[in-house]
């Protein structure tokens, strides 16, 4: 059985593409790490939901964890609108990197890994972020927006996989393959 660690509509959306048979149980283990490196930190985190899911379930698990990373400094979901307003200045004009940490348990090894997307946005006016927020959109999102959303007019370009900005990278379906679940059903 395969599960996915995960409470996020998103990746559930992203994996119902490619296979039919799997369950959603979240995680509730808290979203932190003492990693160093942004990469190593969603790699942690990822680690933490897949083997959360995997010890009281068994199966095949996914767990990810994505966050929006600019000069170093990891932005998370912002906690209320104030924060997301500030995160989407400091994005505005800028590239910033989407990095999508994976760990995907199956027969009790770990399959680990990250994507790394680019991402810039467009010089946004205090009028668009105002805009933007008041829709709540960005509130539950990593670096406070949705590509997959309204927070598509805010993006320059991207350069990298679309689905890891929206957290699941297609690296992850191709992992899965190997281990022998078909997406081409």
């Amino acid at each position: 059985m395969l599960l996915l660690a995960s409470q996020s509509p998103r990746r559930k959306e992203i994996l119902s593409r490619f296979f039919k048979d799997f369950k959603v149980i979240p995680s509730d283990i808290i979203e932190e790490s003492y990693s160093k490196t942004p990469k190593e930190h969603a790699i942690e985190v990822a680690r933490k939901k897949a083997w959360d899911i995997y010890s009281k379930f068994g199966g095949t698990v996914i767990g990810a964890d994505t966050i929006v990373v600019l000069n170093d400094k990891i932005l998370g979901k912002p906690k209320n609108e104030d924060e997301a307003k500030k995160m989407l200045k400091m994005l505005s004009g800028k590239i910033h990197e989407v990095i999508t940490g994976y760990c995907i348990i199956h027969e009790g090894k770990e399959i680990k890994g990250f994507e790394v997307t680019e991402v810039k946005f467009r010089e946004l006016s205090n009028e668009e972020i105002e805009s933007y927020v008041k829709t709540k959109e960005p509130l539950d999102k990593a670096g406070a927006y949705g590509i997959q959303g309204k927070g598509a007019l805010l993006v320059e370009w991207i350069r990298g996989d679309y689905y890891n900005v929206m957290g699941f990278p297609i690296k992850i379906i191709l992992e899965l393959q190997k281990l022998g679940f078909n997406p081409w059903l």
